[in-house]
């Protein structure tokens, strides 16, 4: 019988919870679950931040939040779970970004702890207790985490990107008022 090893537990301990707190999140935004504004509220959040199109940027965040995060709680797929909850936590970065770094004030601190945490998990692997461990890690080879960064990357810088560019070209047109 193995013994139980504390490597392991303790990241089975961080998956959950990194987890949990990410699908609950994305929960709020797709199905209005835990007091969240719903895949409507959401998209009308996403036009008043900057995203566009809203809607399919509400479906992205949510989506990429609650996949993530379950995919993460699991153990299943984990480094391609941690590259997406950090790209979509790239995202909420950059929009509080402008308060400051500390959440008290509306800064980024939250959702960048929640990407840090996401992606130390994608690097390092699920661990012994996970849906990997028991697939034989199909799921989770160095290509599988080398693609699933890139690729996030890529897509986060590409929003993030986009939102930038439609912010500027609002501040250049003229007020209606004037």
């Amino acid at each position: 019988m193995a013994c139980i090893n504390r490597r392991d537990l303790g990241l089975l301990a961080l998956r959950v919870g990194t987890g949990a707190v990410l699908a609950a999140h994305g929960s709020q935004k797709l199905g209005g679950w835990f007091g969240g504004g719903g895949i409507e509220g959401t998209t009308a959040a996403m036009e008043a931040m900057g995203f566009h199109p809203p809607k399919h940027s509400a479906l992205a965040a949510g989506l990429g939040e609650a996949g993530s995060g379950v995919l993460l709680a699991l153990g299943l797929a984990t480094p391609a779970a941690g590259a997406a909850a950090a790209g979509t936590m790239a995202g909420a970065v950059a929009v509080h970004a402008p308060a400051g770094f500390f959440a008290m004030g509306g800064g980024y601190e939250y959702p960048a702890f929640l990407g840090f945490v996401a992606a130390a998990i994608g690097v390092t692997g699920a661990g012994r207790y996970s849906l990997d461990h028991a697939t034989g890690h199909v799921l989770d080879r160095p290509w599988v985490m080398a693609l699933a960064f890139a690729g996030s990357a890529l897509g986060a810088a590409a929003v993030v990107g986009r939102r930038a560019k439609g912010q500027a070209a609002q501040g250049d047109q003229p007020d209606e008022g004037a």
